[in-house]
């Protein structure tokens, strides 16, 4: 059976970026770019009119910026969009308002096809979201609470990809300070972690940071790994460090650096039953095989559900080779947190 294409709108006030992006996806059998807009009026127009499977929108543009279109277009025509920015936070707002994934926009004498190739496998990706998923009723204001005050021999360990931004930031900002110390590895691209880790330490209650080699991880912390970076965890002298790895083409696992695999493996190595693990929202297998090793070795694993997910593939890989132990929906995965350390 021939495969279905899939239906982009090219959104970019830049009429050079929206030519050559429309030009380089075409080529792809399996997307049709079927229009390109200027501005976000003219894609309000495009999307009633030919209804896209998925559109790549800029996030600065004139009139209207991308983030404020996200807010207004998602309530009346859900899709999944595609946040082409700069470095900055306005991604992260972007996500918050909507949109399935970024990409880092290039500069225009620079090699597009890296960038190209990125955004193609990111639009197929978002052609499987379940948009209708998107947020959110863990908006709670006050931190859960929890009696326990000392886990420093435990760990809780999450990984996460597409949709995992706002999935990660739903289940840390109404955890306890008195939590056990989270290591995370969330697909994403250098520096984006750093601002992420900051992000998420405003409006949490516990310490969040991205790791740097030998770092502790200590109760009420939460570490992220560095994008291009693999992530470890070990004991050394009655404590828990991180182990940062650079990242080659030649060390990727799964296709990813940081690789949820790689921390979740080491934690059952080195944490046994006294390690929860955690997989959430996500395309492909990674962390399916390391949640697998957790939980063989004594640990607790929680796999987010289906219906709460905006890309059901990690938790689901991850549920059907038997790596999870309980399956729940993103609103309750916090409380299912605390339940194992009461």
């Amino acid at each position: 059976m021939e495969k279905k294409t899939i239906k982009v709108l090219v959104v970019d006030d830049s009429l050079v970026f929206r030519e050559v992006f429309a030009k380089k996806l075409s080529e792809d059998p399996y997307i049709e770019v079927i229009g390109k807009a200027g501005d976000v009026f003219e894609a309000r127009d495009m999307i009633i009119d030919f209804r896209p499977d998925v559109v790549t929108l800029d996030v600065e543009m004139p009139k209207m910026d991308g983030i404020e279109f996200l807010k207004r277009l998602m309530p009346q025509y859900p899709l999944p969009a595609i946040v082409v920015s700069a470095v900055s936070n306005k991604v992260f707002d972007a996500l918050n308002a909507g949109a399935v994934d970024f990409v880092t926009k290039p500069e225009m004498d620079t090699n597009l096809d890296s960038f190209i190739k990125e955004l193609i496998v990111k639009i197929k990706i978002a052609a499987t979201a379940k948009v209708e998923n998107h947020r959110r009723t863990i908006r709670k204001t006050n931190a859960i609470s929890n009696n326990a005050s000392n886990f420093s021999d435990r760990i809780i360990a999450i990984g996460a990809s597409t949709g995992g931004t706002n999935a990660l930031y739903d289940i840390i900002k109404v955890l306890p300070k008195n939590i056990p110390g989270i290591v995370i590895v969330q697909h994403m691209p250098p520096v984006f972690t750093k601002l992420y880790a900051e992000r998420l330490n405003e409006h949490s209650l516990l310490e969040v940071k991205e790791a740097k080699n030998g770092d502790e991880i200590l109760p009420g912390h939460v570490i992220i790994a560095p994008g291009g970076y693999h992530m470890r965890v070990k004991k050394s002298n009655n404590k828990i460090l991180v182990a940062i790895e650079k990242g080659t083409e030649f060390n990727k696992v799964n296709g990813h650096c940081p690789s949820v695999d790689v921390l979740f493996q080491s934690v059952a190595h080195e944490f046994g039953e006294k390690a929860t693990g955690i997989i959430l929202t996500g395309m492909g297998k990674d962390g399916a095989n390391g949640l697998l090793e957790m939980r063989r070795a004594g640990a607790q694993t929680i796999g987010q559900d289906e219906e709460s997910s905006i890309v059901y593939g990690m938790p689901k890989v991850a549920f059907d080779i038997g790596a999870v132990e309980k399956q729940l929906s993103l609103q309750k995965i916090p409380a299912g947190i605390l339940e194992i350390f009461e």
